[in-house]
């Protein structure tokens, strides 16, 4: 089954996640049949880097086996949106170890930073510039499109 397919059949994702509570993380990266990163077991993947410095938001392409996430459509947008170019590339372990930043996005995460991959600082080992851009962003819109109590 296509992992495109947003089927409830999350028993990878599941097992995924109990191996990660088990190594005492809170997520875990789940890698495509070629060892390309996909996503994570909830939420999906991007990465900064900077090329020729200019930071660029990079996120897997759909034909690595991802669920296209809602939140994930949004945070390209908005990045867009402030001009942060967005590439979409086959991803290794090496390259998330080796980022200036990273961050996840999901329904229930929404935007969040991540500063340790495999016990390896990402960057500065604090959410960079691009990353707080965007949280403050989808912040911003999520709240003015709240419902009113």
């Amino acid at each position: 089954l296509s992992p495109r397919i947003k089927s409830l059949n999350y028993l990878n994702n599941i097992l995924a996640k109990i191996q990660a509570v088990d190594a005492g993380v809170l997520e875990a990266v789940m890698l495509n049949h070629q060892g390309h990163v996909a996503e994570c077991t909830g939420d999906n993947i991007f990465i900064v880097r900077c090329f020729e410095a200019e930071p660029t938001l990079i996120a897997p392409p759909l034909h690595a086996g991802l669920l296209e996430g809602v939140t994930m459509r949004l945070v390209e947008s908005l990045a867009t949106e402030a001009k942060i170019p967005l590439k979409k590339m086959d991803l290794t372990r090496h390259d998330l170890y080796t980022a200036d930043e990273m961050l996840l996005t999901g329904t229930a995460a929404e935007v969040i930073a991540v500063t340790q991959v495999d016990g390896r600082v990402i960057g500065t080992g604090v959410p960079g510039p691009i990353t707080r851009h965007l949280t403050e962003a989808f912040q911003k819109l999520v709240q003015c499109h709240a419902p009113e109590d």
